[in-house]
């Protein structure tokens, strides 16, 4: 399967105006490709409209919730009536929420998967009906929560695991009836974004991204290779490659982990704000209007960066490391026991 290179795509992205997408959408306009972006917020949408016409590329905004599957067709029929066609649909629009299982809201759990899951169905399915004919990439966002879990995102997660199933089973189904269409699931660990921000906080505490935190540029330029060069699954960060091999071959020890570690590294010291709004149920504009590319910020707080690429290695190393000796040293203990 051959795709075009970027400077002839045309390109829709949804989730669009913040974080992975809004950064992609620069890159890949940067490079030539037509993009159709995609996102709730009007203002922020014509912004970023505005500003990449400024730099000279052709794009064009669509006010969208991918939780709606009418709104997610007229998105495609507007890419279409504008470019004549669609060469890579991204899947990217995603929202979280912070705190204990038994505490969040039924109401706020189904926005979430509405957005997070739904979002990606309404998506995949209208980017196969485009490109079954002519051929293409459909890119979707997963997590390296796709793969393990934890705690304090426990509905995030879920939708995330909800994400690699779907994609898997869509793409073995195009494959069954030979369709020239590429499948990719991006996997990111933590990015440094709007992320904790945007999400519902349940916590007392205003929440965090557990490090190591990546820049943004990385998952941006995954999937602008994907949509290039077929791919089946891209992990972005060695975090997230580590915590599915540790995840996969010592699940009880990451649940223990997950039970101890993650808990505290979800939490700042900062009190939650009353006055915190979010990205559940509908857009921020002044968040979404006020944000820096390639930070997160914690009302006003600590901008969190990633490591160097030696840390990060070392860092999943250790994890898998101190993983295989804490089985070991508990094997051996258990026969100790016995004998």
């Amino acid at each position: 399967m051959r795709l075009k290179r970027l400077s002839d795509q045309v390109i829709v992205i949804t989730g669009a105006t913040s974080g992975i997408g809004l950064t992609t959408a620069r890159m890949a306009a940067a490079r030539g490709a037509k993009v159709v972006l995609a996102a709730r917020g009007e203002e922020a949408l014509e912004q970023l409209e505005q500003q990449l016409r400024q730099r000279g590329a052709e794009a064009l905004a669509v006010p969208t919730d991918v939780g709606k599957k009418d709104e997610v067709h007229a998105l495609a029929q507007a890419a279409i009536k504008r470019f004549g066609r669609i060469d890579t649909w991204i899947n990217n629009a995603g929202i979280s929420i912070f705190g204990r299982a038994e505490e969040v809201t039924e109401e706020d759990n189904h926005r979430l998967f509405q957005t997070n899951f739904w979002g990606v169905v309404n998506g995949s399915l209208e980017a196969v009906k485009h490109l079954r004919k002519d051929g293409g990439a459909l890119i979707n966002l997963g997590s390296e929560l796709s793969e393990v879990a934890v705690p304090l995102q426990g509905m995030y997660a879920a939708s995330k695991h909800a994400v690699k199933g779907y994609t898997d089973a869509l793409r073995m189904e195009l494959e069954h009836d030979k369709l020239p269409i590429s499948v990719t699931l991006i996997k990111p660990a933590a990015i440094d974004t709007m992320f904790s921000v945007h999400a519902r906080n349940y916590m007392d505490v205003e929440p965090k991204l557990p490090e190591p935190i990546y820049p943004p540029e990385m998952v941006a330029e995954a999937i602008l290779d994907a949509a290039q060069h077929p791919k089946r699954d891209v992990f972005v960060g060695n975090a997230a490659k580590a915590n599915a091999i540790g995840g996969f071959t010592l699940p009880s020890l990451f649940d223990k982990l997950g039970a101890t570690a993650m808990w505290n590294q979800q939490r700042t010291n900062k009190p939650s704000r009353w006055t915190r709004s979010d990205a559940l149920h509908s857009s921020d504009p002044q968040q979404e209007l006020q944000q820096r590319l390639g930070t997160q910020t914690v009302d006003g707080g600590t901008t969190y960066r990633a490591r160097s690429p030696l840390k990060l290695a070392l860092l999943g190393g250790g994890a898998l490391a101190a993983a295989w000796f804490l089985t070991r040293q508990n094997g051996e203990a258990g026969q100790r026991g016995n004998s």
